[in-house]
């Protein structure tokens, strides 16, 4: 019974997070984006950007693909049933994901929830891999295909691409940062848990 609840409450934090998430972008819609986007030069003054720039969402398109996508790693971390400590990491990986973008210097300005996501999916892979059997089959196969499409991205080229597919400039060294901020934030409390145990 205690187990069951436990999990209850772990797969809750982790919905919640996910739908907290989903929910701020769209309701920050409304709200100029010059006070919350991420800029780098003002972090020490105004450092909730690195929390509120990750609502910021510069057309439609982008939101709405934002808000889908984080619906999608909102079901596959509560679908894997992760431990209540992934939800920690999710939230720790959220402003580390926009600070790593200080080593990105000529990026003046960002907006988005892609890269915290990228960080979600990155904490869910952390939790499959330690497991057995058929999970962590299936954690190997989706860390392939994040680790090909982050390679396919190059991250480390020029910091914003105008793509045919999309209306405004992305930035694929976000979906790195937030993927390596992730892994991290997962990697310490996990063994942290460990270690307690």
């Amino acid at each position: 019974m205690a187990g069951g609840v436990r999990l209850n409450v772990a797969r809750h934090g982790w919905s919640g997070f996910g739908i907290f998430l989903g929910l701020a972008a769209l309701l920050t819609w409304l709200l100029p984006s010059s006070v919350l986007d991420w800029q780098p030069q003002l972090l020490a003054s105004e450092p909730w950007r690195a929390w509120t720039s990750a609502f910021v969402h510069w057309s439609r398109q982008h939101l709405w693909a934002n808000l889908l996508a984080c619906a999608v790693v909102t079901l596959f971390g509560w679908g894997a049933r992760v431990p209540s400590r992934c939800a920690l990491a999710w939230f720790i990986a959220w402003p580390l994901t926009q600070i790593a973008l200080l080593l990105q210097p000529t990026l003046p300005h960002f907006g988005g929830l892609s890269g915290v996501l990228h960080a979600g999916v990155a904490v869910v892979l952390v939790e499959l891999l330690r497991r057995d059997g058929r999970e962590r089959l299936i954690g190997a196969g989706v860390t392939l295909g994040l680790l090909i499409k982050l390679w396919q991205e190059q991250p480390l080229g020029e910091p914003m691409r105008h793509l045919a597919e999309w209306d405004i400039a992305v930035v694929p060294f976000s979906h790195l940062t937030g993927a390596l901020a992730g892994a991290l934030s997962a990697l310490v409390l996990l063994g942290l848990a460990r270690r307690r145990t």
